[in-house]
């Protein structure tokens, strides 16, 4: 009965009404789709540095304070309501089309993401004046940027979902590039004398998304120039009269209700809450310090600048994790326990090796690296610190990768209640006078937070795996 269950989940009918194995969706294509991947979100991670660098220059260390917030808090936004119903559509997609289903239900994701985007508006028009003036220093261009931008990215996000499911790496990849090209632009056209001031640099965040869906056009005619009129003719028979497997089949096909696809998505915003927490609660910490202070004085910028560390690499890494979900949950539901755990171990090898020669870089040439490509903000980079925040940004991409294993296996709430927890030590410790120095605090906290954050999702990981080995 064993191998029914795993030889049926991919069975198709005949003419006759014989079922014949039907390979799994996409598999020749996932190792070419994940390599186009991997080199657009690599260009894509090289750009948002780009960005950020050119800005860091361009600007004098108060605007570019001012940015920089506005990026944190946009892309905690982001993060927290869009992520969620990217995650959602990539694994729902992808478990189904590893079943041999098709049709893929739209509606519920695209009900939570509405939902999701109007309780952004709304808090954000209740909440202009203490955004516009207590956050942005009366910058009304700042705010609506963010606005703007927080909206625009809403179809943005629901589209790498649905391309992720389908494994359309490249044009996901495809995607991200136009996204972080388009952004770039801007921060140039100051650098050059086409433009000047902060608005024109911010004007990128929120240009950017639009520019992000010229592919989508791609991904509709593809589909429908690969429509396989066979796929009409996938099983989904009466479960009573066909055995376990086939009732294991009949159920994904309406799998997808309002309830399951908002718990995993409340389950998925907690997890991107902390993970955004984790990346800018610092800067925003030792804003919120310093009174105002920080923002005059560079302090906010420099503590951003510290923690680009993360955001380039995990921007790199982010294209192992987008096409790492979709395959895993394909692998799940074909019960491939053996691949699912080749898989999380090469990806953790891998990042282990670049976390510790990243480390080793930093702690023997980080200081004058980092001035020269980020500007004298009139702060010292610390060698130790900066060593300390790539060990940490090597925990940072392990726990991802875990946290991708927990959501294929269907424990996303396991994983979102480890990630809050090491959010909220992260938070006391930085909040709190453990180190005198605000930005070694940070730097300690952040190392501190993800390997607690790495051991937890370890746990949970092994969990799995006990439970697929006795399952």
């Amino acid at each position: 009965m064993a191998g029914a269950s795993q030889s049926t989940a991919t069975m198709t009918r005949r003419a006759d009404g014989a079922s014949v194995p039907r390979p799994a969706p996409g598999s020749s294509s996932y190792a070419a789709g994940a390599r186009i991947l991997t080199i657009g979100i690599a260009s894509t991670g090289v750009f948002t540095f780009l960005y950020l660098a050119v800005a860091s220059h361009a600007l004098d260390p108060a605007s570019y304070s001012r940015i920089s917030l506005c990026w944190a808090i946009m892309f905690v936004i982001l993060s927290v309501i869009y992520r969620p119903i990217e995650q959602l559509l990539s694994r729902t997609i992808a478990d189904r089309r590893a079943r041999g289903l098709h049709g893929h239900p739209l509606r519920i994701p695209a009900t939570i993401q509405f939902g999701f985007a109007l309780l952004f508006l709304a808090v954000a028009l209740a909440l202009r004046p203490q955004i516009e003036r207590g956050i942005f220093d009366g910058s009304s261009a700042l705010y609506w940027i963010l606005v703007v931008g927080v909206l625009a990215y809403a179809a943005s996000y629901f589209a790498r979902g649905w391309l992720a499911g389908h494994q359309r790496f490249d044009l996901y990849g495809a995607l991200v590039f136009l996204e972080s090209t388009s952004r770039f632009l801007f921060a140039l056209a100051v650098a050059v004398g086409i433009g000047s001031g902060q608005g024109v640099v911010g004007l990128g965040m929120a240009v950017a998304p639009f520019a992000s869906l010229c592919v989508i056009p791609f991904a509709f005619s593809h589909l429908r120039r690969r429509a396989d009129p066979e796929d009409a003719a996938v099983a989904t028979v009466d479960a009573a009269g066909e055995g376990p497997a086939h009732a294991q089949l009949e159920e994904s096909a309406t799998d997808l209700t309002m309830k399951r696809g908002a718990g995993f998505a409340i389950s998925v915003v907690g997890i991107m809450f902390a993970e955004q927490t984790l990346m800018n609660a610092g800067v925003l910490i030792v804003a919120a310090n310093s009174k105002g202070a920080a923002l005059t004085a560079g302090l906010t910028g420099f503590v951003f600048n510290v923690l680009l560390i993360v955001r380039a690499p995990l921007q790199l890494f982010q294209a192992i994790q987008t096409s790492i979900l979709p395959h895993l949950a394909g692998l799940e539901a074909r019960e491939s326990g053996d691949e699912f755990g080749r898989a999380i171990r090469l990806t953790v090898l891998a990042i282990a090796a670049f976390a510790g020669a990243v480390a080793l870089g930093l702690l023997l040439i980080g200081p004058p690296v980092m001035t020269a490509l980020l500007g004298d903000k009139g702060f010292h980079y610390a060698r130790a610190g900066l060593a300390l925040v790539g060990l940490g940004m090597g925990f940072h991409l392990t726990a991802g990768t875990l946290n991708q294993a927990a959501l294929a296996r269907g424990h996303a709430a396991l994983a979102a209640a480890a990630w809050l927890l090491a959010a909220a030590l992260f938070v006391v410790f930085v909040a709190q006078p453990t180190i005198a120095d605000e930005v070694t605090r940070v730097e300690v906290g952040y190392f501190l937070a993800t390997l607690l954050l790495s051991g937890l999702l370890w746990s949970v990981y092994r969990r799995g795996c006990g439970r697929t080995a006795v399952h």
